[in-house]
Order: structure tokens, then C-alpha cells, then sequence
């Protein structure tokens, strides 16, 4: 079946609705409007050029274009991890720890994928690589970065309980240990429902943009059920490797809470 293709007109249209919702929140003064405009206005645009650079590395095929590209998209997701953060540590530390977590969970987990799962020659090829890790890193960036504000915040928030289990005699694992548990499961229960539902309530995306480009159902299904399950034990992974690494960045040496190296909400990365 020929894929039917979709004119600059027509994404015209879906762009009126995107301003239909926006003046729609104007109207019930939500003050969201106007994050909807911008939103809508970055997709067009960060789509629009990720698609020349695709482009001209799928052309190129060179293992180093491909690295960068791979470089770039995480940074770019460490920051956002940062950013999502409402009291980040400072000094640029959550960004490091976010960044870190992705590349040990997200990288790892891709790398497995193409190696042993998949297998494209070259194992590198642009074609698997870059989806594949796109996928990883969004939603690993996803879980890393809920499961530390809810980290932090509940640190913040419960600052009086965790002080009083350490002059009781606790170990600052023990201190910390139920925030730690909640903020895990904070950033990994958005990937369970997904998991849960995929099929039933919603059609995933990879599925479905395979089905739209003429890919045999059974076959897009054995592709998004791969994607799903590296999915979930990348962002398992990373979730519970940011946590770990942040909780401990709470306690200095002698085990006294820290939360001086936490900023005030609204600070700058």
C-alpha cells in the first residue's frame, strides 16, 4: 500500500488547532496558552531541521556523524533533566548526574539492542542507531527527571525526619531509604502504564508509524514490542542509577544531610 503523503497545507490545518486550543485556554484563563504556541512553534522547527541532519547522516553513514549526533542528543537531554528539576543541586551537579544515568542505562541498553537483538550491518547503522536511541533517551530522560524532583523535593519537605532518624543512629541509606523507594517508583510507574495499556488503549508510536508506512502489522508489533521492553529496562536502569547517585550527593562524609547543595526553585542549571 502507497504511503499518502501530508502537504505543508495540511499541517496548516493541524497547526489551527493547536491555536484553537490555545485561544480555548486564553478564553478559561488557564495561562497556558501561550506555552502551547511555543511548544507547537519548537516541534515545527526542531522536527523540520533534525530532519535535513538525518538526512545528510543517513547519506554519510560515518561512524563519527553518527556519535555526534549521539552526543549531542544526550546532552541536550541532560539539560532537560536539569531543568525539569524544581530544586536542583548546584553547580551544574544535576545535570552531570542526569547525563550520566542516561548514558549508563540509555547507551548500554541500545548498544545490547543493535549488537545482539537486531543486528544491522554495520552494527552502527543510522537507519536502527539514532530511532532506537532517540526512544531510549526520551524516556529515560522522562523517569530520570521526575524520580529526582521527587528526590529532592521530598528531601526538602521531609528535612525534619531524615535529621531525626540520623541523631537516632540511622545510616543515611536508612535515613533516606523510603524517599529513595518512592522516587524510583515515582519516575518508572509512567513506563508501566504504558506497558500495561500498549495495545488495548493506545497503539504506540513506532508501531504505528510503520503500519502508516506500509510495514506488515505482525512484524511493526515485533519492533515496538522490542522497543517497549529496552524501553523499560532502560529507564528501570536509569531511574534507579540517577536516585542512587543523587541521594547520596544529599550527605557529605560524616553523614550530615546537605541540602545546601540544593538551589532555590527558579535557579539557573
Amino acid at each position: 500500500m502507497e504511503l499518502i503523503e501530508i502537504s505543508y497545507f495540511e499541517l496548516m490545518l493541524a497547526g489551527l488547532l493547536v491555536i484553537l486550543l490555545a485561544a480555548v485556554s486564553w478564553w478559561a484563563r488557564l495561562g497556558i496558552g501561550h506555552r502551547f504556541l511555543i511548544a507547537a512553534v519548537r516541534t515545527v522547527i526542531q522536527l523540520s531541521l533534525i530532519a535535513l541532519v538525518l538526512e545528510a547522516i543517513f547519506d554519510a553513514e560515518g561512524f563519527l556523524w553518527i556519535a555526534l549526533m549521539a552526543t549531542v542528543m544526550l546532552l541536550v537531554a541532560g539539560r532537560e533533566v536539569a531543568n525539569r528539576q524544581n530544586r536542583r543541586f548546584a553547580r551544574g551537579q544535576s545535570f552531570a548526574i542526569g547525563t550520566f544515568s542516561m548514558f549508563l542505562s540509555g547507551f548500554s541498553v541500545t548498544l545490547f539492542s543493535l549488537l545482539v537483538i537486531i543486528g544491522p550491518d554495520p552494527w552502527y547503522s543510522p537507519q536502527y542507531a539514532i530511532p532506537l536511541l532517540g526512544m531510549m533517551l526520551g524516556n529515560t530522560m522522562n523517569g530520570v527527571a521526575v524520580s529526582l524532583d521527587r528526590l529532592t523535593q521530598s528531601a526538602w519537605e521531609q528535612r525534619a525526619v531524615i535529621e531525626t532518624r540520623l541523631m537516632l543512629g540511622h545510616t543515611w541509606q536508612d535515613a533516606i531509604g523510603y524517599l529513595r523507594r518512592e522516587a524510583m517508583r515515582s519516575g518508572m510507574i509512567p513506563t508501566i502504564n504504558a506497558m500495561a495499556t500498549a495495545g488495548i488503549v493506545s497503539l504506540p508510536g513506532m508501531m504505528t508509524g510503520q503500519i502508516l508506512a506500509g510495514t506488515a502489522p505482525a512484524l511493526a508489533v515485533r519492533y515496538q514490542i522490542l522497543i517497549m521492553l529496552t524501553i523499560a529496562v532502560g529507564t528501570g536502569f536509569g531511574t534507579m542509577a540517577g536516585v542512587l547517585i543523587a541521594s547520596r550527593r544529599l550527605f557529605d562524609g560524616r553523614q550530615r544531610l546537605r541540602l545546601d547543595r540544593l538551589q532555590a526553585p527558579g535557579k539557573g542549571w
